[in-house]
């Protein structure tokens, strides 16, 4: 725990890290908040740090026009890991809710998605046009809890809006749009902004101290007994699945 609180400080102190998303369509450059979602970006980068991403996909679109069982329409596209990770995914993360981050969902956010609260893993979505509803209070899940949003698309949102686009059978992309690499190219922040190279882990001392702690860093909604695999599947399968 006191490990934990450390790795979050750390990140707290790094402010915006930026993160660059390449896929068969062009490249999304993410600015992280770790600063205001700490947790969230943490377990985030922990994917990043660790290939998760790569030969990964965005895998959903939703439009206005694909939602019909959706009184409360969004608009969004949905990434996943690649499925040889899948089976690496850590524990689910607690919920930061929009409500203490002050972080909102607008255009170009990136969020976690979810089943229930408190079940996110590593699939993620991002934002086309702004979206109310999926902040604390918002109508899109019924339990009014909101969605985990932790950084924002700084260049490419043409990109996300071509995934948006592309070819599509109900939800679900048809083929999905690949994602090459997904890598921190720099970080804005209190700390000095260094770049670093691609799959290079050991840039940065901060890189260091969050690998030294990489057994110690996994937020859970409750710190009791280790989810079974089974209940772990299930909540991965939610996440890739659905937002709501």
């Amino acid at each position: 725990m006191i490990a934990l609180t450390f790795l979050t400080g750390l990140l707290a102190a790094q402010g915006a890290v930026r993160v660059l998303i390449v896929t068969e369509l062009g490249e999304i450059e993410l600015e992280v908040d770790a600063a205001r979602a700490p947790v969230t970006a943490e377990n985030f980068l922990h994917y990043v740090d660790g290939g998760h991403y790569d030969g990964g996909q965005f895998h959903r679109t939703v439009t206005p026009d694909n939602q019909p069982q959706n009184d409360v329409k969004i608009e969004v596209v949905q990434a996943s890991v690649a499925a040889a990770k899948e089976s690496e995914d850590r524990d689910p993360i607690a919920l930061e809710r929009t409500t203490s981050t002050g972080l909102s969902h607008r255009d170009g956010t990136i969020s976690m998605a979810r089943g229930e609260p408190d079940s996110a893993t590593s699939s993620f979505f991002l934002c086309i046009g702004d979206q109310p509803e999926l902040d604390f209070g918002g109508k899109r899940n019924p339990d009014g809890q909101g969605f985990a949003a932790f950084g924002r698309v700084v260049s490419g949102m043409d990109v996300v809006r071509k995934i948006q686009a592309s070819p599509r059978e109900e939800q679900r992309l048809t083929p999905p749009v690949g994602i090459t690499s997904v890598r921190r190219i720099g970080r804005i922040g209190l700390l000095r902004r260094n770049e670093m190279l691609p799959g290079s882990f050991e840039a940065t001392p901060t890189a260091k101290f969050a690998d030294y702690f990489r057994g110690f860093q996994t937020p859970r909604a409750t710190w009791g007994t280790k989810p079974s695999s089974s209940a772990l599947a299930k909540s991965t399968a939610a996440s890739r699945s659905a937002l709501m």
